[in-house]
């Protein structure tokens, strides 16, 4: 974990959840596992609202407890999790790949859950159903069993998750079910305590839809102040209801997302370095191996060109021959996106996963180096991934560059840690006139590096949007308090003249205003968006390939 890490994740939680929870969150990061008793101590906020930090961060996965290290019984100690904090700047493109694929009820239940943390079924689809009800017209309401319906179809493809039970001591500690114990041999050290916290996985029922009873349509949200009376009234009446599915808890899938993304970032690079058809043609493989392949493996179980045929959806019409033609094509291809594994069912093929990763993180860091330091300085860069090891001299050469300019450009691509320099000794003694200095560039520690550029990037974008609305504070409050009286007397039928007396309460100059900070802040945010792409692609490469060495 690094610095530019911590940064983002604090200035993530601060954000979402406010400066107190990030506060306690920062302080674990940096500090590692501790007792609630230090964190008091160490923070110097109070018992109460430490305790109320650390619910909300358990609450959304961003902070796991075990029970102490020192001895048993000793105080449980509370640890947050990087990697699960930075997940929140990925909020936005979970929620639209949920209504690219299942529609404006999918996006709500996996909006619903992400801002809640965990919820259980009956309580989502009765939220998700009202929200839908109040932006019908009059008169029309959502159904519970289409929202049902869908959430079913969200656990069925995974996307969606049973939380793990934390019944039991031997079982949350360990993260797996209590075995019976094996008697100790003697003389032999014994076998490490796992303090890992259960994964959803490792339970059978993680992906079982319960039955629940839950029949009727959502409810319109009452506007007036009665109407928080009676919600009020009623909510006891609400709690108490029980649907078959206590206790059982739903939580985003977020590995699932990942592996969604990254299948899409391969289809996408096959579309654009060959054509539309290849890329159905991977992503009906890609489809096919979806379960049978696991998160971290290298490449996909091989699948016969026979298989493959019978399922490509029947509107695209490829014959046969045409198939094995761009089967072929797939596999000569220099990027390697697809391999043959065999020949028996008319070939076997797999697609390298983790091959595609490299070549997306290869194709990103050519990017990064033509957008920096221009083209020229590209084609060395390309250069030296290509050939791995080049005297300057061979750079000049192969690249067609001037020597003066080669070497500066080489020299800028040094000192930015892109392009490494190392010293092969024909004798002990290092004497230069006696050395070969050979060029290179390390792909996997420069991804590392630009992946730490990118967390700065995106904490620099979040401290000026914050900075932004700080400025105009008093003017985006105003903005709100109006939009609410509009909605307020829109709700109650007011005349036209009443809405237009309120409008004008916003003068021209501060509209102008309104609307410069709105285009400024919607640019901050597509550029944040746009950089955690570029973070997921780097990331997926680095994980894919510590898990291959």
């Amino acid at each position: 974990m690094t610095a530019q890490e911590v940064r983002l994740c604090g200035l993530l939680l601060q954000e979402h959840f406010g400066e107190v929870v990030a506060k306690v969150g920062t302080h674990l990061l940096k500090s590692g596992a501790q007792n609630l008793r230090t964190i008091i101590h160490e923070t110097g906020i109070s018992l109460d609202l430490v305790k109320k930090s650390l619910c909300v961060l358990v609450q959304h996965g961003t902070c796991v407890f075990s029970s102490g290290r020192k001895a048993p019984g000793s105080p449980t100690e509370y640890r947050t999790s990087c990697d699960r904090i930075l997940r929140i700047l990925r909020y936005p493109r979970y929620i639209y790949t949920a209504k690219t694929l299942y529609g404006d009820t999918g996006e709500l239940i996996i909006e619903e859950l992400l801002q809640r943390g965990d919820m259980t079924m009956s309580s989502t689809v009765k939220t998700v159903a009202d929200r839908l009800t109040q932006n019908m017209e009059e008169g029309r309401s959502m159904d519970y069993s289409e929202v049902s319906s869908a959430f079913s179809k969200l656990v069925e493809t995974h996307f969606l998750q049973r939380c793990p039970p934390m019944a039991g001591a031997g079982t949350k500690d360990s993260g797996t079910p209590a075995t019976p114990a094996t008697p100790a041999i003697p003389g032999t050290p014994a076998a490490p305590v796992s303090t890992a916290p259960p994964t959803p996985e490792s339970f059978p029922d993680c992906y079982r839809v319960p039955h629940v009873t839950l029949i009727g349509r959502g409810k319109r949200r009452l506007s007036n102040e009665d109407g928080e009376d009676q919600r009020n009234a009623k909510k006891t009446k609400m709690d108490s209801e029980t649907h078959g599915d206590e206790g059982i808890y739903w939580q985003v899938n977020f590995e699932r997302f990942h592996l969604h993304f990254r299948d899409q970032a391969i289809i996408s690079a096959v579309a654009n370095k060959l054509d539309q058809t290849s890329s159905e043609i991977v992503r009906t493989m890609l489809r096919m191996s979806e379960v049978t392949t696991s998160p971290t493996a290298t490449c996909t179980k091989p699948l016969s060109a026979n298989e493959i045929f019978r399922s490509l959806p029947s509107s695209y019409n490829i014959p046969r021959p045409i198939l094995d033609q761009y089967l072929t094509l797939l596999v000569d291809d220099p990027m390697e996106f697809v391999g043959k594994a065999g020949e028996s069912g008319g070939g076997m093929y797999v697609v390298n996963l983790h091959k595609a990763l490299a070549n997306l993180a290869r194709a990103t860091l050519e990017s990064v180096v033509q957008e920096r330091f221009g083209s020229r300085s590209a084609r060395i860069f390309r250069l030296l991934l290509r050939k791995r090891h080049l005297e300057q001299k061979q750079v000049e050469d192969f690249a067609m560059i001037p020597a003066k300019e080669a070497k500066d450009m080489l020299y800028t691509l040094l000192s930015q840690n892109l392009v490494q320099l190392q010293e092969i000794p024909k004798t002990p003694d290092y004497a230069p006139s006696r050395t070969f200095y050979l060029y290179t560039v390390n792909q996997l520690p420069t991804a590392r590096m630009l992946l730490q550029n990118c967390y700065k990037t995106v904490a620099n974008l979040i401290e000026r949007r914050l900075f932004e609305s700080k400025e105009s504070k008093r003017l985006l409050e105003k903005s709100q308090r109006i939009e609410a009286i509009l909605a307020s007397l829109q709700a109650s039928g007011a005349e036209p003249e009443q809405l237009t007396e309120v409008e004008e309460m916003i003068t021209a100059p501060e509209k102008q205003q309104l609307e410069a900070l709105r285009l400024h802040i919607n640019k901050l945010d597509s550029a944040e968006n746009q950089v955690d792409e570029t973070i997921f692609l780097l990331e997926s490469y680095v994980n894919s390939t510590m898990s291959v060495y």
